[in-house]
């Protein structure tokens, strides 16, 4: 199974086909619209089988293929955004994330929340932290949600499968202002080791027109 996580940087339904040609099994896509509110009968078509949450025409959606079973878990998030938890074929949860507002210290509540839920789970997305910066959240920091996944069982799939350190990342995810020369690591897959594949990194020339960061995509045996 293939599992692909992207900040779009908003309209999604003008970006979802280029996306779609990676031919995932799910797309958990962060800063695009409600398929149910879009007036795009082809967004439609492809979010079929969706989850999604947000407001306005920015959110983060889970898309699936038809074959697969997507369950919202509903799990509650008392004000955090964005978190969005499903069931995938009953088999396991699947949590996306779109590190927003507070960002790292949002992810972490939300981790010590939900940390019994975590073990038979992978969570992707666009976390908006790294840990060059845990000098500026304290206690909250991304070393402390790295460890608190690790602790559940979920190693990061980036990092174990190219031996490098939290922080010291060669591949880069995020271009800020889409400026190849100010990019950093922010986008995340944790996942339990004995079911990780591969995991590749979309490359900046092929996406750089149309968001300013690049997919990563996820292969697991399930």
């Amino acid at each position: 199974m293939q599992i692909v996580s992207w900040n779009c940087n908003g309209a999604f339904r003008n970006k979802f086909v280029q996306l779609s040609e990676l031919n995932a099994d799910i797309y958990i896509v962060q800063e695009c619209e409600n398929p149910d509110k879009t007036n795009v009968a082809s967004y439609k078509e492809f979010a079929n089988n969706h989850i999604w949450i947000g407001h306005g025409h920015k959110g983060l959606g889970i898309f699936a293929r038809d074959s697969i079973s997507l369950k919202n878990n509903n799990w509650p998030s008392y004000g955090l955004e964005y978190f969005l938890s499903c069931s995938v074929d009953d088999k396991f949860n699947l949590l996306g994330i779109w590190g927003c507002n507070n960002y790292i210290e949002d992810i972490h509540t939300y981790v010590q929340i939900h940390k019994d839920k975590l073990k038979n789970s992978i969570v992707g997305g666009d976390f908006n932290s790294n840990a060059i910066w845990d000098k500026d959240h304290k206690r909250r920091n991304h070393s402390v949600v790295v460890n608190e996944f690790e602790s559940a069982g979920l190693v990061s799939a980036y990092h174990t499968l190219n031996r490098e350190v939290q922080g010291c990342e060669t591949q880069k995810t995020f271009y800020l202002y889409k400026h190849q020369s100010k990019s950093y690591h922010i986008d995340y897959f944790f996942s339990p080791l004995n079911i990780i594949k591969s995991m590749t990194i979309g490359d900046y020339e092929k996406w750089n027109q149309c968001s300013d960061h690049v997919p990563i995509l996820l292969e697991i045996s399930v």
